[in-house]
């Protein structure tokens, strides 16, 4: 039987996981579209970056038609949305007077914008959505829970087939944005959790236990080409180097 020909269009190509998730699919031979802002400073830098994988730019603006047209040129058959923002930088686009850029425009707007564009292009790819772990529904807990959850419920309404991953802590010696109190944060999870572990909670230590980037990257292109991963929502201890879970 041929092997199926899987194209993936990753939006949240140039963040921490987005980065490592198009060398991963171009290692893994997956013929791959990352999207680039058009407006991006550093479009050029990514360019460069991304074509020296042998992956296709895309700097298709943010617009419902265009979305669908460029989703439906591509024939993906995996989209990937890694769309999210930090106050940080909500806060950073406030002072400097551009576009808002918080949780509600970003991480829900955006994501359901390109939702509705893979819904719109006619070829049914699965989308893969990073979530996080901890997300109980669209009312429940901070704002970015809250974001996410919607989505979630979004995306499991969509009628498109789905893999939802919530990891843990995305931690990393090469990030590009310090963020100390996630870093402490994680070291001290961690810690934790390696007691909770040894003394038998194994499951729970794996749940929320921190990754990098470069791992759960791995683990999203498995799960995406994975039949036993449609339509489940994946949670930190399957986002790692082995079979998705049954019970999840």
């Amino acid at each position: 039987m041929p092997r199926v020909q899987h194209i993936a269009w990753v939006a949240g190509a140039t963040g921490y996981t987005g980065r490592a998730l198009i060398a991963a699919l171009r290692a893994d031979g997956v013929a791959t579209h990352a999207h680039v802002r058009p407006d991006s400073p550093q479009l050029e830098r990514w360019r460069t970056q991304f074509s020296a994988l042998g992956a296709v730019i895309e700097t298709t603006p943010w617009e419902a038609d265009a979305l669908t047209s460029a989703l439906r040129r591509s024939g993906a058959t995996e989209v990937y949305a890694l769309l999210g923002t930090t106050q940080a930088r909500a806060r950073a686009a406030e002072r400097s007077g551009t576009a808002p850029a918080d949780y509600e425009r970003v991480d829900v707007g955006l994501t359901l914008m390109l939702l509705a564009a893979a819904q719109a292009a006619g070829n049914r790819p699965r989308f893969v959505y990073l979530s996080a772990t901890g997300v109980r529904g669209p009312e429940d807990g901070n704002a970015y829970m809250r974001a996410r959850g919607k989505v979630e419920a979004a995306v499991r309404a969509s009628g498109l087939p789905y893999t939802i991953a919530r990891p843990s802590f995305i931690t990393g010696a090469d990030r590009d944005e310090s963020r100390p109190m996630e870093r402490v944060g994680a070291a001290v999870t961690d810690a934790t959790l390696g007691l909770v572990g040894l003394l038998g909670g194994s499951r729970l230590r794996d749940r929320y236990r921190s990754t990098t980037n470069t791992v759960l990257a791995a683990a999203l292109v498995r799960l995406a080409a994975d039949p036993a991963a449609q339509d489940r929502v994946i949670d930190s201890e399957g986002l790692r180097d082995r079979p998705c879970p049954k019970d999840q």
